[in-house]
């Protein structure tokens, strides 16, 4: 029989011996060291407790690592239908404790929960959500392939991402299942090609030439919000088109204050006790949500009219001509979601990946040196395995979810319709077997390898595969090559910045601080009063 192997947990807190899943049958519970035999279940007061509110990363090896070998796991034994030659009628072990208090606890520290439950039941566990009934976690390649791989109409996405439909909208493409769905990433797909996205290389680095002339020297600065500064601004000139600085600043506004809100940990813990649904009915979300919703609605009747639209390649004015095979174009509201979806999806993500690119390459300066060198240099090789290996290491959400419309076998288990199950891309990327040392930050990790299809998903996978990822890649890269092209950078303070939840993203503890030490001045001037590049005509 093939077997995987993982690392279990001993009773006294330490780590177990290697064990086997030949001897269990399937990875939601280790077997016992020793003894061949199926493993029990222990007893409520041995449940690890997670770790505090705030998460800190694993403490990371020495600069001096051995040759990477070749990018291989090994496979989940049994039929295709589920892991062993057995399917059982219930859900995964999971923790024991209350759902209000596996609710707090995930909402609180999402990466520190996981990490405690993996350690504690294997490779497939369930939580139970208060307003979100139970949701079975997958940490292993072969249980994520089974969820991207299986029928769209039983593992429905939108269902499962219903947490943001508050702020996205009925009609986002995020929210939508079936038919809808393919309708909708239908229209959306051609503005997102990978030629037309090239387009905006040059935007994207003069908004951030702009930025970083203003970064003081020899001072710590907070990279996260600043960063968000230049995605932001990204979003408004090639998605939406807006080019007037004027223009910018209206719109701009009420989107910030908006997002300020619904980003809050309070929002979020609210939308998780009582459901989307109940919270968007609330007189104050709905009135949190006018300013910003005038703003983009007033843009897309403004656009239609435009009388250079057909000149335009700003997104929006492309999505404003877009129609369905039956020649259907899309509503007022239907754009206005799709706005705010690529809003929240390409603006504070991309912001912060980058903010733990910063935060990792300060606390490695190898690292840092050989990418300013070849990316002064014209060469972009470890600039791309420097983003993949942030989105590795640093993913911005821990997981994704699907929301099962039937019952269905998963891993050796049959789950009941209902059941949210949720392939968690932390877990996943932390696996030695995957990734060796995996709490290091190695770039050359991605050199001479592709990433896996099933082993590095931070933009999800199968047809539900995030649209802009694309759009997130080049715009990581761009921000990140001028960056370290116009200044050299420090950390401000040696250790490691901790995990700090903001609504269901995951960013850096201190807002990724660093102290610029010296800057290109010629750049810096030249780009402070360069005319910034047109996403339209």
């Amino acid at each position: 029989m093939t077997s995987l192997w993982w690392r279990t947990v001993s009773r006294d807190g330490g780590f177990a011996p290697w064990t086997s899943l030949a001897a269990t049958g399937r990875p939601g519970r280790p077997a016992a060291p020793v003894a061949r035999r199926p493993a029990t279940r222990r007893p409520a007061a041995a449940t690890r407790r997670p770790a505090a509110a705030t998460h800190r990363p694993p403490a990371e090896a020495g600069t001096h690592h051995p040759p990477l070998p070749e990018l291989t796991y090994r496979p989940v034994s049994g039929t295709v239908g589920g892991i062993g030659a057995s399917v059982v009628d219930r859900l995964p072990a999971g923790p024991r404790m209350s759902r209000l208090e596996q609710s707090i606890r995930f909402v609180r520290d999402a990466p520190g929960f996981l990490e405690a439950c993996h350690a504690r039941h294997g490779d497939m566990f369930t939580l139970r959500i208060t307003a979100g009934g139970e949701w079975v976690m997958l940490g292993h390649p072969d249980l994520v392939k089974e969820v991207f791989t299986g029928s769209p109409e039983v593992f429905h996405a939108g269902e499962g991402n219903d947490v943001l439909l508050p702020l996205l909208g009925d009609h986002s493409v995020l929210l939508l299942d079936d038919d809808a769905h393919l309708r909708q990433r239908r229209l959306l797909l051609p503005p997102f090609h990978g030629r037309r996205m090239s387009r905006y290389a040059g935007l994207i680095e003069q908004a951030t030439e702009r930025q970083v002339a203003t970064w003081p020297v020899g001072t710590p600065i907070a990279t996260w919000p600043r960063l968000q500064e230049i995605t932001l601004e990204v979003i408004m000139r090639a998605v939406f088109g807006v080019q007037d600085e004027a223009r910018l600043a209206a719109i701009r506004d009420p989107l910030v204050t908006v997002l300020r809100r619904v980003t809050h940990p309070l929002t979020l813990a609210s939308v998780t006790a009582i459901g989307p649904r109940r919270f968007r009915a609330i007189p104050f979300a709905r009135r949190a949500l006018e300013g910003a919703d005038d703003a983009i609605l007033r843009l897309i009747r403004e656009r239609r009219v435009a009388d250079d639209l057909d000149e335009r390649d700003d997104i929006l004015s492309m999505l404003v001509q877009a129609t369905d095979e039956d020649g259907r174009p899309m509503g007022d509201r239907e754009l206005r979601d799709e706005l705010m979806t690529l809003l929240v999806a390409g603006h504070e993500t991309t912001a912060t990946t980058l903010a733990w690119a910063l935060e990792r390459l300060v606390r490695h300066p190898a690292a840092l040196a050989r990418l300013r060198d070849e990316v002064r240099a014209g060469e972009e090789a470890y600039l791309d395995a420097t983003i993949k290996e942030t989105l590795r290491l640093r993913p911005v959400l821990a997981l994704v979810v699907r929301k099962l419309t039937t019952a269905a076998e998963i891993g050796g288990h049959r789950l009941p319709a209902g059941t949210r199950v949720a392939p968690c891309i932390r877990l996943v990327h932390q696996r030695p077997d995957l990734y060796p040392d995996p709490s290091a930050f190695r770039p050359e990790r991605f050199l001479d390898r592709a990433p896996g299809t099933y082993t590095w998903i931070p933009f999800g996978g199968g047809v539900r595969r995030c649209l802009g990822a694309s759009f997130a890649e080049l715009e990581a890269r761009r921000v990140l090559a001028t960056i370290v092209r116009r200044v050299e950078l420090r950390a401000a303070e040696p250790e490691p910045e901790p995990f700090r939840r903001r609504a269901i993203t995951q960013t850096p503890g201190r807002g990724g601080r660093v102290v610029v030490v010296r800057r290109d001045w010629r750049a810096a001037r030249s780009a402070a009063t360069r005319e910034p590049a047109v996403a339209g005509p």
